[in-house]
């Protein structure tokens, strides 16, 4: 896509961090914006920030763990504006902790959110999308934590491993039919974007969180405290890649690094090396 102007963008997890970001990129490139959250306090914050742009928008509040409210997010979207060009299945929670004493409401809150809120995004934009036989362009929020294994992150990095795969393997798909819609997953580092207090608006039926979780959260949030690339930077890398049609967004060249570690640890049949001794 390399005109966004007067286009049409759908943004999960709009009401902060990345999503709020994109939100504010859009608007300046003459977007028209379906903003969606579960907390609908910080989508109207987001909204507010966009009034001065004078950018058309829509607010749904939208749990993208539920296929039902996706595709109740499509509906509205198609409604208002008969449209949606440019798709960021960004909406994303963290849990920490050992894997042995995850809990299963960290896995179903986790992966929920993380992944099936992606998958809910595919089902009901994509065939959409194909129908308007417009350019189009769906980005996919993983994370470093998707192309390598961080100790402490292992609900986490299932979750966005799995984007990753999701991503490639849309990817490829949508080649073999030839459509018009391009791909991207988004894998930055360490952000300050809020995810660290993701758990405020954990369901209160998925309260029962790891035990040892509080170790290995102080470490990820003394590094997102810590970071020196903002949300901004990553809106900004994110809309140039989408306009060069660029599949893999890895902001940080840090990752690179750890990535080719990994990779030649499987080449070689080595014992996995902790990417953050």
């Amino acid at each position: 896509m390399k005109t966004l102007r007067d286009h049409v963008t759908v943004i999960t997890g709009a009401g902060s961090g990345f999503g709020r970001e994109f939100a504010l990129a859009c608007a300046r490139e003459g977007m028209r914006l379906v903003l969606s959250d579960v907390d609908e306090s910080g989508l109207h914050a987001t909204d507010d920030l966009l009034k001065s742009s004078g950018a058309q928008t829509l607010l749904v509040k939208c749990n993208v763990a539920e296929a039902a409210e996706v595709e109740a997010l499509a509906e509205q979207t198609y409604a208002r504006f008969g449209a949606a060009h440019l798709l960021f299945n960004n909406a994303g929670v963290a849990a920490s902790g050992p894997l042995w004493t995850a809990t299963a409401e960290d896995w179903q809150w986790v992966l929920g959110v993380n992944l099936m809120g992606v998958v809910h995004g595919i089902r009901s934009f994509v065939p959409r999308m194909l129908a308007q036989k417009d350019a189009c362009h769906i980005v996919n929020t993983a994370s470093a934590a998707g192309l390598i294994s961080v100790p402490g992150a292992s609900v986490y990095g299932v979750s966005k491993h799995g984007v990753v795969t999701l991503s490639e393997s849309l990817h490829h798909e949508l080649r073999l039919v030839q459509a018009a819609i391009g791909v991207s997953v988004l894998c930055p580092a360490f952000v300050n974007t809020g995810i660290a207090d993701s758990a405020r608006n954990r369901p209160a039926e998925l309260a029962p969180s790891n035990p040892q979780a509080a170790p290995f959260a102080q470490r990820v949030r003394k590094a997102l405290d810590s970071a020196q690339m903002t949300a901004a930077d990553i809106a900004r890398i994110t809309l140039a890649a989408v306009k060069a049609d660029r599949f893999y967004i890895v902001t940080h060249e840090a990752t690179k690094a750890a990535v080719e570690m990994r990779l030649r640890d499987i080449l070689d049949a080595r014992t996995p090396t902790d990417p953050m001794p």
